[in-house]
């Protein structure tokens, strides 16, 4: 049963299920596999959560005030209305003299109202201009996405899931190693909590040493590149002190995996 797991696995019909690609009768076949071995249903998750990846990239959204601002420009715009002239009596001339005073005192006003608007807009132009810079930046953020996601489901990348002992149960992190182009990246799954003078250090062991390949952080849960370390034997995570450790503490591992080696 388990050769059938793997061979299911290593047919790629679980990355062509994920992207819609599969005909009716692989579809059957897959929802079977997963439907009944746990193993095909946990790949199925963790290649969605990385599918995730690329739709958890932040949109750059305008200003929340910007609409009232351009509400508010409208609305404030004089309007001048015109009526038709009338001759007025002769004692009319001083109250049409203290209308005109108030008129300029009002034309004054709304002047200034229109210079508040006009910088304004000048202020949301440029917010505009920031905008297209963040969104160009968003762009390439999502391309480096794309393109991790693409080194995920290349044929030549082998995914090792290294688990949590009894000192770490929860522990679960993802390796993802391409042997082709020499390429590794992690990602960190979950991380049980330990004491602010700790933290999780991953290792790649080679026949004489452990080198060093980062300290592990739930506040950076996203895949993440690490070292690729040729001919290294298995992958290693211990807990160390905070900072982090020149030499592994071999007594204070909490996961280990086997790496493949090319025959």
């Amino acid at each position: 049963m388990k050769n059938n797991v793997q061979s299911f696995l290593e047919s790629g019909l679980l990355d062509k299920y994920l992207i819609g690609a599969t005909t009716v009768t692989e579809t059957v076949e897959v929802e079977s596999f997963i439907a009944k071995h746990p193993e095909v249903k946990e790949e199925y998750d963790i290649l969605q959560d990385h599918l995730e990846l690329v739709s958890k990239t932040q949109a750059i959204r305008p200003p929340s005030y910007t609409l009232d601002v351009i509400m508010d420009a409208i609305n404030d715009k004089p309007v001048v209305q015109l009526h038709p002239t009338r001759r007025a009596p002769f004692w009319f001339s001083i109250a049409a003299s203290i209308a005109a005073l108030v008129f300029a005192g009002t034309s004054y006003l709304f002047y200034n109202q229109n210079q508040k608007l006009l910088n304004e807009n000048n202020t949301i132009a440029d917010e505009i201009f920031d905008l297209r810079d963040d969104i160009n930046n968003n762009n390439d953020k999502l391309d480096d996405v794309m393109r991790q996601f693409m080194k995920l489901n290349n044929p030549e990348t082998e995914k090792y899931v290294l688990r949590g002992n009894d000192r770490a149960k929860d522990l679960k992190t993802v390796a993802y190693i391409n042997p082709i182009d020499k390429s590794s990246m992690i990602d960190v799954v979950s991380l049980p909590e330990l004491s602010e003078e700790q933290c999780y250090q991953m290792w790649a062991q080679l026949q004489d040493k452990m080198v060093n390949l980062g300290i592990l952080d739930m506040s950076d849960q996203k895949l993440k590149s690490v070292p690729y370390i040729e001919d290294a034997l298995s992958l290693n995570i211990t807990i160390e002190p905070k900072g982090g450790n020149k030499n592994a503490s071999l007594e204070n591992s909490v996961a280990e995996i086997p790496l493949k080696k090319d025959n």
